[in-house]
């Protein structure tokens, strides 16, 4: 099985945290010669995945809600042609709220779509306004409503916590909005300052009010709480799904499944390298129309894959499956990870049980600094 990632890298404005590869859409003209290269990549490289069946197609950006039906079709059509779909595939796209309107979705009504990303960050409109969002609270909840209306019944929102001058009440009110629009799945992501961001300049510069440490923890934890509370599983450290709802398509990341990523700067994998098309559309463009696709590519060693395992799997709440890691990489690196976990056993940050390691709801809070400590450095 095999995941196919499609990267729409449009946006109608630009949100002042996201780093993300992303263009400023100004014209429909501009994406329908998007939407012809981007077929004209899956014929180029049909052959990526070897003939695998496509189990989950993921739409993601960007802002993938700014192509319209007939773009959409096109793209449906040729993947159908070319690839082996399974007929219970997860097919995901991400939307802006304010794109959801009962026209768009009717619109999109024949097509294959069957589980909706709605990148909604906060239902505070002052905190919407300063982070550059298009929407405001009420079309958030219009969105949900909206996406029920055409059957959607698999729908995740976007949140964001530890916004600047964000507080600890805030982001209750923001989960309490949340948990009353009965969605399936919840991403809540404490919010990082990524380089070159307006964001990430603002406060270098002193604009802004950084929420601290402490009171982003204290978020973190009242939101797993409530989210245990409210049916939600915390399947890894920024995702919680109703029982049943886990993104599949993530999940497949999470457990090495190859996947055919197209677009500009998407990534693919098929199990022994990575590759990554070039950041920029005028490139890509110009590369596709010379029948060439430019990326790079790193074969991925086995000591880079020890590490993408450790990182990866105990940020989920399975944990580091002991059994398969020495299955896939032997004893010695088995007895490698267990000796690096040893003092973090001892502190009762990492439970070890059953052969599997896994983050203890105190040592969760300490993530990055245990996983750097089970890494493999030389």
């Amino acid at each position: 099985m095999a995941g196919i990632y499609i990267h729409i890298p449009f946006c109608k404005q630009r949100c002042t945290y996201c780093d993300f590869y992303k263009e400023i859409v100004s014209a429909e003209q501009q994406t329908e010669e998007f939407v012809h290269a981007l077929v004209k990549e899956m014929h180029l490289r049909k052959t990526y995945l070897n003939g695998e069946k496509i189990t989950t197609i993921y739409f993601g950006g960007g802002t993938p809600s700014v192509l319209n039906f007939n773009q959409f079709k096109k793209i449906f059509e040729n993947i159908y042609h070319i690839f082996s779909v399974d007929k219970n595939a997860e097919i995901t796209m991400e939307a802006n709220p304010d794109d959801l309107t009962v026209e768009y979705l009717s619109s999109l009504s024949p097509l294959p779509f069957n589980r909706l990303s709605i990148g909604i960050q906060s239902f505070n409109n002052h905190h919407l306004k300063f982070i550059n969002r298009r929407h405001d609270a009420r079309q958030a909840k219009e969105a949900v409503m909206n996406a029920r209306k055409y059957g959607f019944n698999n729908i995740s929102i976007d949140l964001i916590y530890g916004l600047p001058g964000q507080t600890l009440n805030d982001w209750k009110k923001q989960l309490e909005e949340a948990f009353t629009l009965h969605v399936e799945h919840i991403s809540a992501y404490g919010l990082t300052y990524e380089e070159g961001t307006v964001l990430w300049q603002q406060r270098n510069n002193g604009l802004i009010r950084v929420t601290d440490d402490e009171v982003t923890l204290e978020m973190f934890d009242f939101m797993r709480l409530k989210m245990k509370e409210n049916r939600f599983e915390a399947y890894e450290i920024s995702n919680y799904a109703q029982p049943g709802f886990r993104s599949r398509h993530n999940s497949a990341y999470w457990q090495f499944i190859p996947y055919f990523g197209l677009g500009p700067s998407a990534h693919s994998f098929d199990g022994k390298s990575r590759q990554w098309n070039a950041a920029s559309v005028k490139d890509y463009l110009k590369n596709i129309a010379e029948n060439k696709v430019f990326f790079e590519k790193e074969i991925v060693t086995e000591q880079n894959f020890y590490n993408e395992l450790i990182m990866v799997s105990l940020r989920t709440s399975e944990g580091i499956d002991l059994k398969m890691l020495k299955k896939k990489f032997g004893k010695e690196m088995y007895d490698y990870c267990l000796l690096n976990a040893e003092n973090q056993i001892k502190s009762k940050n990492l439970v070890y049980n059953n052969d599997r390691l896994y983050f203890s709801n105190s040592g969760i809070h300490l993530a990055n600094l245990v996983i750097m400590e089970l890494m493999k450095t030389d």
